[in-house]
């Protein structure tokens, strides 16, 4: 019989457990400085700070440069559309859509990251319900949880299958909710995304618009996620009720265009709704995409350059127009523009969701709701924001919708992979074009099977209920 245990330590918490399989720990000497679940689950302040531990991991140095945190698996989706340019460094075989086969670095790391991230999160919400705290902490705890191992669970249908829309009942990866001795077989892409809005719902409703700080869960950060998987099932209603709940429903007041120039590495922004905050004394140094790749002005990796044909697309006057010719490179050269939107430091935070991702998630959903004046209002509430001398376009039906996701690009470069992830659930492809290093071999077609990722061969090996065939036509 295949069997896995995870070894995973929270602060100061070390507990046993099991998951996935993936990594196999059953020899490791059982750790004497192990605190019981009694005393992590006694107090609202021990469950806060399993909950830290948790969210740590999301920037964490988890096995390389290019396989880091939460921010590895959103760049690597950046690097594999056509507005960015990724030179001969880490993020290499992404940025040439050349990384998902079962044995590759890239495969694993998605797949353990995640599913770490998700056992934690189980122990976690069944310790707090085991736990003698009161209700309403329960409640709360828990709805904590729940969205974290939503957002998780969601990466992993985002990247190892088709999406959504496609076809439901394909095979997606296996469902965990609690302890697991054994690896359990693939579920379906209709059953994980079941578990995903369950999660997310419940979350929303049990959740409190309070937390500890901006890098902590609250009712927003919940509705956001939840917007993000409206949009990729076609749940329209939902998606303009949680895009606008995640942000507030008030452009204006959650706004501010000078910020847009100030590095992108302070969650204390008011336009940040979550981030990953870092600390001198806790950094993930040159593990940070997009700054420690982004940044050519101090000692990191410069390995990111910007697409003619995507700078093309900014005016002159919009304030995300950050870009400039540094290294005077020809204007076919890949190196020719770069971009100062991140700046690189060892305390830079990492952006995870933001007001004005939500204000053009509902200006999307109005548009697919059948109120494309409300749609084109929003878009202008943004776009005017962004540049003082901008003219609000006429266009219409199809030609709205897609002003509305270029300025999804526009506004989102480099930080969570959105022309991916639109690309993805609208079912379209990504051609390469302009000046990029690697051109049309790494285009990608209209559900192309590039877009997901093989099942990790070591999964395969460890997991009785999965076998060689999983990978066969994909």
């Amino acid at each position: 019989m295949k069997k896995i245990f995870i070894k995973f330590s929270i602060v100061c918490l070390i507990a046993l457990t099991a998951v996935s399989c993936g990594k196999d720990y059953l020899n490791d000497p059982v750790p004497t400085d192990a605190v019981t679940s009694d005393v992590i689950f006694g107090s609202r302040t021990g469950a806060e700070a399993f909950m830290s531990g948790m969210l740590r991991m999301l920037r964490a140095q988890y096995t390389n440069n290019d396989s880091a945190g939460l921010n590895s698996i959103y760049y690597a989706r950046t690097v594999k559309g056509n507005d960015i340019i990724q030179r001969a460094t880490w993020f290499l075989f992404d940025y040439e859509n050349d990384n998902r086969e079962p044995t590759y670095r890239r495969t694993n790391f998605t797949w353990e990251f995640s599913y770490d991230v998700i056992n934690q999160a189980n122990s976690f919400i069944n310790g707090v319900a085991a736990s003698e705290l009161s209700d309403v902490d329960k409640k709360e705890l828990i709805a904590q949880g729940k969205t974290l191992r939503a957002l998780f669970y969601f990466q992993l249908a985002m990247e190892f299958q088709h999406t959504y829309t496609y076809d439901s009942s394909l095979p997606a990866p296996p469902i965990y909710t609690e302890l697991s001795l054994e690896g359990k077989p693939m579920s379906t892409v209709q059953e994980m995304y079941d578990l995903i809005l369950s999660d997310l719902t419940t979350a929303v409703a049990d959740l409190p618009d309070t937390r500890l700080g901006k890098s902590y869960i609250n009712k927003a950060v919940a509705n956001g996620i939840l917007a993000r998987v409206y949009q990729t099932t076609g749940n329209w209603g939902g998606a303009e009720t949680a895009a606008r709940a995640a942000y507030g429903g008030s452009p204006a007041s959650v706004l501010d265009a000078a910020s847009y120039q100030n590095g992108f590495n302070d969650l204390g922004s008011i336009e940040w709704i979550w981030g990953s905050p870092q600390s001198a004394d806790q950094s993930n140094y040159y593990w940070g995409a997009p700054h420690s790749h982004a940044d050519h002005f101090v000692l990191s990796y410069q390995g990111t350059f910007i697409n003619n044909d995507f700078v093309a697309l900014f005016s002159g006057t919009d304030v995300r127009n950050m870009f400039s010719t540094a290294y005077g490179a020809p204007v076919d050269d890949y190196r020719h523009y770069i971009t100062t939107k991140f700046a690189f430091t060892f305390d830079a935070d990492h952006p995870i969701l933001r007001t004005a991702e939500m204000i053009l998630v509902e200006a999307e959903a109005k548009y697919h709701n059948g109120d494309p004046t409300g749609a084109h209002n929003l878009l202008w509430a943004l776009q005017s924001n962004r540049d003082a001398n901008a003219v609000k376009s006429s266009n219409t039906g199809a030609d709205l919708l897609e002003e509305i996701l270029v300025e999804r690009r526009k506004e989102l470069y480099a930080e969570l992979g959105v022309e991916w992830f639109d690309a993805k659930r609208y079912r379209r492809g990504i051609s390469r074009t302009g000046n990029h290093r690697v051109g049309s071999t790494a285009n990608l077609m209209p559900d192309d099977k590039k877009f997901f990722l093989k099942i990790p061969q070591a999964e395969i090996d460890a997991n009785e209920n999965i076998d060689e065939s999983v990978n066969a036509n994909r």
